[in-house]
């Protein structure tokens, strides 16, 4: 059994002559330190909460505006016209004040305040119509128009003051519904390549009634929630995308992200340098995300970084919930089948860095061995959602198990220390790049917490990696968390000689905690495990990096370099399965506020007749038209997905309004159920002030990956890395004959080879295809 390890603060004991009460001493300064780091915290939180609650006023401004308006009442004029004179008339406002100046004075400041709210109130609107003009997004680089140059300096003069991180929050414009006529127009137009004749026909017929019909009356009660709600899709959009899922959320929801490839010098096996450096910069982001924002012209909803830390997804029978609580002062950690608690705090200061790792060690050098059911107990979260509700009711509701169940749970987030070895180095780097996704992806399907809003996993060689939850917030949010870690561990914190961390080391520390448990067999013998592994062997992983170009040689093209991959990514899958598919590509709608994400359909009419074009070998000028087209398309359908003029979040929520009023729309309930065979994302490197990313690129993450969403599909997630490579990450499943991810990657790579070799030579006489044979699939080998 573990040991417990409790702080006794005082003892006693009866004796003959009475009680014998002993304090402790040390105890007691540990509590009292404690508590003035706590109240330290409250005063900051305040702090913090009146400077970004008067943005883009400041405090110091009231001062200013009282201190003016008694000056103008001193020069004997009256800047109120009246209304000063008018509050202090009513002086059973000020029933103990008889004194006439005092009451004058008592006047002019309260309306010196009433007017700096009422100024605060009135920059805010201005700041909110400013922030909803999106037009300078559709315009060309390098013609900027005279609207926008006005935009841009009112903006840049209303945001002179530096924003905390959530001071924009109330200034961001509102997501708009779009007219339905539009939504259903744009459906059309981005099923078209996709649909027979006949298909589109009836499909066009199916539209025209649900919008002559009962469109317009879900488009009311629509219209309705968005003049109520914050946001008239998110809500849902967790609810029912998210939460309501039943089967497992491990492969099918969460994601993963990778590590750069290069290690810190001298950082051998098992030194715990760089397991502690990332600890320690976690918790500094906390306080720094409390605090500052990134510097920009364009702010973004900061709402999804609230749940970041000390959040959990706790099971339920129709619903999962999501639990957040303010503060965790503790991670939980995993290491050979035990459970750790490890304190980052000690009497009210952060741990550094060096201390985090002396206490990691200890965590690696416990012989202890795991108890009954405690190896696999994190199996449960991996398998399917009821049987772990119904688990943890039975046995993990009280008790023993119910406590360590919420060490886990609030922890700020979760640690495993892997006692494998990943990376892409090695004998076969190739083999094993894929193999160090799989195991981000899921692991061993039990040495992770699934359920956390994101999962540490550092590896016996030093490399690491993490495995995000999803319900809580996008991918962006979690690798601008993932940036800061990576780029100041590497150029900021930094390493001894020998391979440790810098600072030194308070021998008194207290261990780390062992969690106890009392599970009994029928909560061992879970059948989670069968179906998380089940799943896990059925996923094909394969990550490649294409070195052959980046986007620096595509933006010499003038081309935008996603739409340059997402047509790329069209002619692979032509290739690979000889027609089209519905395609997914992930646009963040955070211009707005509680904005999260919409569908760019990427496979659009354009898209398709350049990709048709080239295979049949037509004219390389015409193909290099059609080209230039479908990039224009793409960029356009991106902008109008990011400005709130998508179309699937819409139809969603349409669909969610019907259900509710219990009718059936055979339109909304045939464009809900397609499936996404083809569903793409880009992980955008978001601060590359951090770092000089042209001389430093290796420091760089790999970027991450996630499940396929259809059974017959891929998935497919790319980072731009510098300006000379592309790296992708593709995911499929085994059981599915028609998918091979390794031959997808062949096929991405060549497709974007021959778009390059189309568009950079226009002297070419060759034919615009230049096929090899297709490659075989390593099913067939």
């Amino acid at each position: 059994m573990a040991e417990a390890h409790q702080a006794v603060a005082f003892q006693f004991t009866i004796t003959p002559e009475g009680i014998d009460l002993q304090l402790s001493h040390q105890a007691l300064n540990q509590i009292f330190l404690s508590g003035v780091r706590s109240w330290k915290k409250r005063v900051s939180r305040m702090r913090n909460r009146v400077i970004k609650g008067v943005y883009p006023a400041s405090p110091s401004s009231w001062l200013f505006v009282v201190i003016a308006i008694l000056a103008t009442m001193y020069m004997r004029s009256d800047p109120s016209m009246g209304l000063i004179k008018m509050i202090q008339e009513h002086k059973t406002s000020f029933p103990h004040m008889d004194c006439t100046q005092g009451q004058t004075m008592l006047s002019a400041l309260v309306f010196s305040t009433l007017l700096w709210l009422s100024l605060i109130l009135a920059l805010r609107f201005c700041l909110k119509l400013l922030l909803s003009y999106h037009q300078w997004m559709f315009e060309q680089h390098g013609r900027v128009s005279n609207t926008t140059k006005v935009w841009v300096t009112l903006l840049r003069l209303l945001s002179s003051r530096k924003p905390l991180l959530y001071s924009y929050q109330t200034s961001l414009p509102h997501l708009p519904v779009p007219p339905i006529k539009d939504t259903v127009s744009r459906y059309l137009t981005s099923a078209r390549p996709l649909l027979t004749d006949p298909e589109f026909e009836r499909m066009t017929k199916l539209a025209g009634q649900f919008e002559a019909n009962l469109g317009n009356r879900l488009q009311r009660y629509l219209r309705l929630k968005a003049l109520w709600a914050t946001n008239y899709v998110s809500d849902w959009w967790e609810e029912y995308i998210y939460l309501r899922g039943r089967g497992p959320i491990m492969v099918n929801s969460n994601y993963y992200g990778m590590v750069t490839s290069r290690l810190p010098l001298n950082v051998t096996a098992w030194t715990n340098a760089t397991k502690t450096n990332i600890l320690h910069l976690f918790y500094l982001h906390v306080r720094l995300g409390q605090s500052r924002v990134p510097g920009t012209v364009i702010p973004l909803c900061a709402a999804q970084c609230e749940r970041m830390f000390n959040t959990t997804r706790t099971p339920g029978v129709e619903t999962d919930v999501l639990q957040h609580w303010q503060d965790s002062e503790f991670v939980a950690v995993y290491h050979r089948g035990r459970f750790f608690r490890l304190w980052v705090y000690l009497a009210g200061r952060l741990l550094s860095p060096r201390e985090l790792e002396h206490q990691i060690q200890r965590i690696l050098d416990d012989p202890s061995p795991p108890q009954p059911g405690e190896e696999k107990l994190g199996a449960l979260t991996a398998g399917e959602r009821v049987p772990w509700f119904q688990m943890r009711e039975r046995h993990f509701s009280s008790g023993i198990n119910k406590r360590s169940l919420d060490c886990i749970e609030r922890a700020a987030f979760f640690v495993t220390l892997d006692d494998e070895e990943q990376g892409m180095r090695g004998e076969d780097p190739a083999g094993n790049l894929d193999r160090y996704a799989k195991s981000l992806l899921h692991g061993k399907c039990y040495d992770r917490w699934f359920d956390k809003s994101f999962s540490i996993v550092i590896y016996k060689n030093g490399k690491s990696g993490l495995n995000a939850e999803h319900s809580w917030a996008d991918a962006p949010t979690v690798a601008h968390l993932w940036e800061y870690t990576l780029a100041t561990d590497a150029f900021q914190l930094g390493y001894t000689e020998d391979g440790h961390c810098k600072g030194d080391v308070d021998r008194s520390l207290p261990p780390p905690q062992r969690l106890a448990w009392d599970i009994p067999s029928e909560a061992q013998a879970s059948s989670s495990l069968v179906v998380a592994q089940a799943l896990a062997d059925d996923v094909d992983c394969h990550v490649f990096p294409f070195r052959d170009f980046g986007k620096g040689r595509i933006k010499k093209l003038r081309v935008s370099p996603d739409a340059f991959i997402q047509i790329g990514l069209q002619l692979a899958y032509f290739r690979d399965r000889g027609g089209f598919c519905l395609t997914y590509e992930a646009s963040m709608t955070r211009l707005f506020r509680e904005g999260r994400t919409e569908t760019v359909r990427s496979c659009s009419n354009e898209s398709s007749a350049f990709v048709r074009a080239l295979e049949t070998k037509e004219a390389v000028d015409q193909c290099r038209h059609l080209f230039r087209l479908a990039s224009e398309r793409h960029q356009n359908l991106y902008r109008m997905a990011m400005t709130g003029a998508g179309i699937d979040r819409h139809l969603f929520c349409l669909y969610v309004v019907s259900k509710y009023l219990g009718v059936d729309s055979p339109f909304l309930k045939e464009v809900l159920s397609e499936p996404w065979r083809l569903s793409t994302s880009q992980t955008p490197v978001q601060q590359m002030e951090l770092f000089d990313l042209k001389n430093h690129p290796d420091f760089i993450s790999l970027g991450g990956g996630f499940g396929p969403v259809a059974d017959d599909g891929y998935g497919v997630s790319y980072i731009i890395v510098g300006e000379d490579m592309i790296n992708f990450h593709v995911s499929s499943k085994h059981s599915c004959s028609e998918t091979d991810s390794h031959r997808f990657g062949v096929q991405i790579s060549k497709a974007l080879q021959d778009i390059m070799n189309l568009l950079a030579d226009p002297k070419s006489q060759t034919t615009s295809k230049c096929q090899q044979a297709q490659p075989q699939s390593k099913k067939q080998l």
